[in-house]
């Protein structure tokens, strides 16, 4: 009977000994986390939850490019809601999500790699269109389109422009076409996308009237030696034009 006790003990002694030992082997590698934000990141079954291999997108491929040069391992996982990942990559080590906005408040409590791309918001209009504008104030004799909830709509809803709003983002490619709407207001390149998803292509930017870069945000007990290490493998990536080639395969 003392000798099944000790085999006991000493099994739940490797049980309790195993993730410890996980902790430790996982401590090279980084836990990235990514939403579905089009065409940055997204799953390629459209759901709320992927991980590896089973998501894409410009920023995934720019990532999976950087890290591979810079010779650190990681895992990725797609989750919702946005709230949940940040809130993981700010308190767990070895944690970090893309692609995030790198705004003044948000400065200090990560460590940064990017930039990836940028998270512009713009207004659309077919390629023969004749309209010029100086600013949003100017646009506000025209119909525009937005995507009804998104901030881009709100924004000019606040401002008093009255945006035509629907369900789908991208519906507004086909109304632009067809002269329901003589602007779309969206995300550049997210707009770019979501037209050429639905075969619309052509379309000119005749006003950007906010701007923003994306990045990956690492947690504050990344190594910096890593962070460095991502850091010059994504330079070496654009100065090679490769960044570049990944954006025009998505638009």
């Amino acid at each position: 009977m003392f000798k099944h006790l000790l085999l006991a003990l000493a099994s739940t002694s490797l049980l309790l000994a195993g993730p410890g030992h996980a902790d430790e082997s996982s401590d090279a590698s980084l836990v990235l986390l990514t939403e579905n934000f089009p065409p940055y990141n997204m799953a390629k079954n459209g759901k709320n939850f992927a991980k590896d291999e089973n998501i894409e997108g410009i920023a995934v491929d720019i990532m999976r490019e950087t890290f591979k040069r810079a010779g650190i391992s990681y895992s990725l996982t797609l989750r919702f809601p946005w709230e949940r990942i940040y809130k993981l990559a700010l308190e767990k080590p070895g944690y970090g999500v893309f692609v995030m906005a790198r705004l003044p408040d948000r400065e200090a409590l990560f460590k940064w790699v990017g930039p990836i791309g940028p998270d512009d918001w713009v207004l659309l209009a077919k390629a023969d269109s004749k309209i010029q504008l100086s600013d949003l104030e100017h646009a506000r004799r025209y119909k525009i389109g937005a995507y009804k909830g998104d901030a881009i709509a709100e924004t000019l809803e606040k401002q008093g422009l009255k945006p035509m709003v629907v369900l789908r983002d991208q519906d507004n490619a086909q109304k632009l076409l067809e002269g329901q709407i003589d602007l779309w207001a969206t995300g550049d390149p997210a707009g770019r996308y979501l037209a050429r998803q639905v075969g619309v292509t052509g379309l000119k930017t005749v006003l950007r009237f906010n701007s923003a870069q994306l990045y990956l945000a690492l947690n504050k007990d990344v190594p910096d030696e890593l962070v460095d290490k991502l850091q010059a493998a994504l330079n070496q990536l654009r100065k090679e034009g490769r960044v570049d080639e990944i954006m025009a395969r998505y638009l």
